[in-house]
């Protein structure tokens, strides 16, 4: 690739802070033994960011943030939730059509802010996936053993995790995530097809169970579609919302303000689409692709949560939402529990696609973050026969399975959200950063209105990070301040571009 500009970057700032050229991270992906397969589509693409996102939230926190937060206006606050989701896909699709490489907000900030915050995001993402995936294998196995015990099979108690302090081993999540990094090994398109027909099974349920509300709906239902607002209190302590520590603010329900609060609420269940950037450098036409991914798959989904909160308001009263399964008890309610059962299979398809995905965003950015030196360069080796980083995928799925065998569901799940915000501005940042350090690069999709767009969604994911509790925030310090020890105990001293391994290109 020929440039005009300096592929050394970063030789005159402070070595935390150099950053890696485009042209460096484009030639890495050329070098034989660590060159990934492009295999997937625009097609794909789309299927991982669906596949990601949709899962059990779109059948419980539909009907339960409608019950406590907004009554049937919820709707417009996933509405709102997209957008504030569109201005950080605007922002990952400029970047991954310019850096098609794997890595994702790691990559994107190694090229824009330097190698310390590349790192930092890179640790985050990393130990952000594997737990989500851990989560989310077992509530996999929760719904796996209700659909055994209808049948009349159920599996000793030590074998399905523990329970209020007791000892047991889940042992379905954990074997669900072994056959998964099975899959993952065995090749990306190969991955690609196994998620295309569980999203495609996953959708097909979520358009029958809208098409099957909607007979059951009630005008009446919908009055009033904004509620009144009220005093949502507030917990006290670090299970405060950090925005209630610092400026004393309590937040409130239904009402106009009460459609905002939910919006913070329901954006969690828009976190996965960014997954599909890691996937960049697997991509045939990653300039062309990875955008289309992006923003087809949150525009997919923004459509099925809104449809699914509009029909399950409309069968039932929102203050007689149930808050564990609304839809299911919705049709309940009607006299109809097949619809029930089907939602409750439609959930545990979908999170098999959830958690492949997050092992797949997660191995391919630790095999980034590998190839880079800053991790051990023996996980970055690809497979000679099916092109993937079998070696990053085989210890992180086997890490997982571990965790995911021994975890509780509800143990650390929201420091997967504030790990997600905290990429989402990182990435917002360095699309303004790189626009001004390097208006030279061709790129295939731009960010429209920068700054405009990416300071707002600066904006808006701060917003929610301040909603989120304050041991939330705690607990994301504490592992910020082990992974930055570890990057000068053995990133820094490793790393590739400070060691100057790549050459320069002549007349440079």
């Amino acid at each position: 690739m020929t440039t005009e500009q300096p592929v050394r970057s970063g030789r005159g700032r402070s070595a935390m802070f150099r950053t890696k050229s485009v042209e460096q991270s484009i030639q890495d992906t050329e070098e034989p033994e660590h060159a990934l397969r492009k295999d997937l589509s625009a097609f794909d693409l789309t299927v991982f960011g669906v596949g990601v996102v949709i899962g059990t939230g779109i059948f419980v926190l539909t009907g339960k943030v409608a019950k406590e937060n907004a009554g049937p206006s919820v709707a417009l606050s996933f509405v709102l939730a997209g957008i504030v989701c569109a201005l950080a896909a605007l922002c990952y699709a400029e970047f991954a059509s310019t850096v098609p490489v794997a890595g994702s907000a790691y990559t994107f900030s190694y090229a824009s802010l330097g190698e310390l915050p590349a790192w930092i995001i890179g640790w985050d993402l990393v130990l952000e996936l594997a737990l989500g995936c851990a989560v989310v294998a077992v509530g996999w196995s929760g719904y796996i053993r209700s659909l055994m015990e209808n049948a009349g099979w159920s599996l000793p108690q030590v074998l399905t995790g523990p329970h209020h302090g007791a000892f047991g081993f889940d042992v379905l999540a954990c074997a669900l995530v072994l056959i998964l990094t099975c899959i993952l090994i065995a090749g990306i398109k190969l991955s690609s097809r196994v998620t295309a027909v569980v999203v495609g099974i996953k959708v097909t349920v979520v358009l029958i169970v809208i098409i099957a509300g909607s007979f059951f709906i009630s005008g009446a239902n919908y009055d009033p579609f904004v509620p009144p607002a009220e005093n949502a209190g507030g917990s006290g302590g670090l299970a405060a919302p950090l925005i209630q520590l610092i400026f004393g603010f309590t937040p409130s329900n239904f009402g106009v303000m009460g459609i905002f609060a939910a919006a913070a609420v329901v954006f969690f269940a828009f976190i996965g689409f960014d997954i599909v950037a890691t996937a960049a450098e697997e991509t045939r036409r990653p300039q062309r692709d990875v955008p289309r991914g992006i923003l087809g798959s949150l525009a997919i989904c923004t459509v099925l949560y809104v449809a699914v909160s509009i029909v399950v308001t409309g069968m039932q009263k929102y203050k007689l939402l149930s808050t564990d399964a609304p839809l299911a008890d919705a049709f309940k309610d009607r006299g109809h529990p097949f619809w029930a059962g089907l939602i409750s299979f439609g959930a545990a398809v979908g999170l098999t696609s959830v958690c492949m995905i997050l092992l797949l965003g997660q191995s391919r950015v630790f095999f980034a973050m590998s190839r880079d030196g800053l991790l051990p360069r023996f996980f970055s080796t690809v497979h000679p026969r099916f092109g993937t980083p079998y070696r990053s995928t085989i210890l992180l799925g086997a890490i997982v399975a571990v965790v995911a065998g021994f975890t509780s569901i509800d143990v650390l799940a929201e420091l997967v959200n504030i790990g997600t915000l905290f990429a989402f501005v990182v990435v917002a940042l360095g699309v303004v950063i790189l626009r001004r350090t390097r208006p030279d690069l061709p790129r295939a999709f731009r960010t429209p209105f920068v700054p405009v767009v990416p300071v707002l969604s600066v904006l808006a994911s701060l917003w929610l990070m301040l909603n989120l509790p304050a041991e939330t925030w705690a607990r994301f310090a504490v592992w910020m301040l082990l992974g930055v020890v570890v990057y000068f105990v053995y990133g820094r001293r490793n790393s590739r571009v400070r060691q100057g391994e790549r050459p320069v290109p002549p007349g440079v």
